[in-house]
């Protein structure tokens, strides 16, 4: 049975993020989303890492875990009979690097996953004597990527290392601020222990299938969630045993049979897709870029360079051409982004969250709504307009302003007029 799981969030100890990413809201929105393991984040932060090992015990699952049934029991009047599962939880972490390799500044953040209290407490011991993990959820150390690595390694055998949001410009392995060009470069004679990458919102798996060192290398996609709304925006479907050691052999293999999927942001809607400069509002091509000498047109500033031109200097394929035994992924649009377009309100207005919550109580979680629940049932349930947008998303069906220099990118799923023409006709075509 294929289960999702989105392995990168922050607590609530984590700089700008909302102060309900704590362990039992985690534990209630995970069943509102359909996630079945849930990334901790923050491990490295001593109150949160006090807090987890208060409120969680071990799984049947080997290497997971789930909240004591003390702290649980409280939330399930507050989750729909539609969406009641079990939920598990991995330990996860991110740390941001900061140094000096090559005569050049880094920025890398990395993630680090432990199958236990014990191998966390081994990380958490040797990174205390670098820098102060109080500071942040997410600490920022000056500390080489490779050496993080190999503090990992060396605490448990058993723990495994993600690059984080590959692409980002700033913050990133591939970054154009940071600029490696290979897990070499950034790992040493440590690469082979790195077998996934983060691709990031701004990045999908086609994206990257275009790199042949990617080949062998699994594409996994998480939310890095800072609010719990912002769940499985993107996430990794796996069918395999649920158990710490089933997902990261599932990782690690690469194999469809097991890694069978990742759900994705449309990349465009990321915040880096394209280049361009925020306050000028100038959003460029990666061939404007070079056009204007990597300069904004305006103001005569650099150019953040986003994703796609990142991308495009590194690539060795051309963008047809696809990789043998990928991975398959689908593309999406979170829910609430969907009702709110349809019912024309913000996406944070009352009358969005009303809708989201009736439709969850109806029809299930979120994921199933968007993947999986038949278009009629949506059609019923919330009309002919959520039903054709749902249709149109799942199709790719979308108008998509890309983001850049920090900025989301814009989707519009109905052009002028659309809706109130599907509202007057009272079906889709489908229909």
């Amino acid at each position: 049975m294929p289960f999702i799981a989105d392995l990168h969030i922050h607590s609530h100890y984590s700089r700008s993020t909302s102060k309900d990413m704590n362990i039992e809201s985690l534990h209630r929105w995970a069943q509102l989303k359909g996630i079945s393991v849930l990334g901790t984040g923050d491990f490295t932060h001593p109150a949160y890492f006090a807090e987890l090992r208060e409120k969680l015990e071990p799984a049947e699952q080997a290497g997971l875990f789930k909240l004591k049934q003390e702290f649980a029991a409280p939330l399930d009047d507050q989750v729909p009979t539609s969406c009641r599962a079990p939920v598990r939880f991995m330990l996860s972490c991110e740390i941001s690097c900061i140094y000096s390799k090559d005569k050049k500044t880094r920025k890398v953040h990395n993630l680090v996953y432990c199958p236990d209290f014990p191998a966390a407490a081994k990380v958490n011991a040797e990174l205390t004597k670098i820098g102060n993990l109080k500071s942040d959820g997410r600490p920022i150390l000056g500390l080489d990527s490779k050496v993080l690595l190999d503090i990992a390694l060396q605490a448990d055998e058993r723990n495994f290392f993600v690059p984080a949001h590959a692409w980002t410009p700033h913050f990133s392995i591939f970054g154009a601020f940071t600029a490696f060009q290979s897990l070499e470069e950034c790992f040493g004679d440590l690469a082979p222990h790195v077998r996934a990458i983060e691709t990031g919102l701004s990045s999908d798996p086609p994206m990257n299938w275009r790199l042949s060192q990617l080949d062998n290398i699994a594409l996994i996609s998480n939310s890095d969630a800072h609010s719990p709304a912002k769940l499985a925006r993107e996430a990794n479907i796996f069918e395999t045993e649920m158990s710490y050691v089933g997902i990261i052999k599932a990782i690690c293999d690469n194999d469809p049979r097991t890694f069978v999927g990742t759900i994705e942001f449309f990349p465009e809607e990321g915040k880096y897709h394209v280049d361009g400069h925020r306050n000028c509002g100038v959003r460029l091509t990666p061939k404007e870029t070079i056009m204007h000498d990597g300069r904004c047109p305006k103001c005569g500033r650099k150019i953040t360079v986003g994703v796609c031109a990142r991308v495009e200097t590194m690539a060795d394929r051309q963008e047809d051409e696809i990789p043998q035994g990928r991975v398959p992924f689908e593309s999406l649009i979170p829910l609430q982004e969907i009702v709110s377009e349809c019912v024309q309100v913000g996406v944070n207005s009352k009358k969005v969250t009303t809708e989201y919550f009736r439709l969850l109580a109806e029809l299930g979680p979120d994921l199933h709504i968007l993947r999986a629940a038949p278009l009629h049932d949506i059609h019923a349930t919330g009309g002919p307009v959520l039903a054709e947008a749902i249709r149109r998303v799942r199709t790719r069906a979308v108008h998509i302003d890309p983001g850049y220099d920090g900025e989301y990118g814009t989707i519009k799923i109905f052009n002028d007029g659309e809706r109130e023409k599907i509202i007057d006709d009272g079906q889709m075509s489908l229909f």
